[in-house]
């Protein structure tokens, strides 16, 4: 299945609340969960009132919620399912954890990018440079001590002094140390479910891959 191109918004309003999805726009009353507080389409009033959700409704819209909020395509999302299985701890954290530690996660976060999708376009068309070296593929996992830096002749993008403005009335990650003048930014700790700031409910994707 391809990448969803239709609104963003409409996403949003489909889980019923914000995945800052479009940058500045989320932060604003142009905001489409705060305009229209009910699913799109013909029955979105009252799709919610009809019946109570079951179990496999729940695991399914949070396993959607989460694949969303990151940008990824069902394929991708269940990719990095299958890679988490295998390593130790509690699996639905390691999800979580191997989405946060995604190039174009850390992008984001650091500020580089005013959403998702903005980093994703930010490393792709080569802006990004990790540890020295150029990289242009968004999954890219970075590990601790991995440095990040908008590359030289990249640094005076209109784009990335927009988002570092929106991003300096906000708080970065604790797992990531950012110079914002130097465009760069450092992991300098795995991150940790605690500080992973995604409202969401994990272990019921993990109960829905298992099935």
């Amino acid at each position: 299945m391809g990448r969803y191109t239709e609104a963003s918004c409409k996403l949003c309003r489909r889980e019923g609340e914000k995945l800052f999805l479009k940058g500045a726009r989320c932060l604003t009353e142009k905001c489409a969960v705060e305009k229209r507080a009910y699913a799109p389409g013909q029955h979105g009033q009252t799709a919610g009132r009809r019946r109570k959700a079951s179990q496999y409704s729940r695991q399914l819209r949070e396993k959607q919620k989460v694949k969303r909020i990151y940008g990824l395509t069902e394929q991708q999302f269940r990719n990095t399912f299958q890679r988490v299985l295998r390593e130790e701890g509690v699996t639905g954290e390691n999800l979580l954890i191997a989405l946060e530690s995604r190039l174009d996660n850390v992008v984001y976060r650091l500020g580089f990018a005013a959403s998702r999708k903005a980093a994703r376009q930010l490393v792709s068309h080569g802006h990004v440079v990790v540890n020295g070296r150029r990289v242009d593929v968004p999954s890219y996992v970075l590990r601790p001590g991995d440095e990040v830096r908008v590359a030289k002749g990249s640094r005076e993008l209109e784009s990335v002094a927009a988002a570092l403005d929106l991003a300096s009335k906000g708080q970065t990650v604790s797992w990531i140390a950012v110079d914002r003048e130097a465009r760069t930014g450092k992991i300098t700790e795995r991150p940790s479910r605690v500080t992973i700031p995604v409202a969401a409910e994990e272990q019921l994707i993990v109960e829905l891959y298992s099935k």
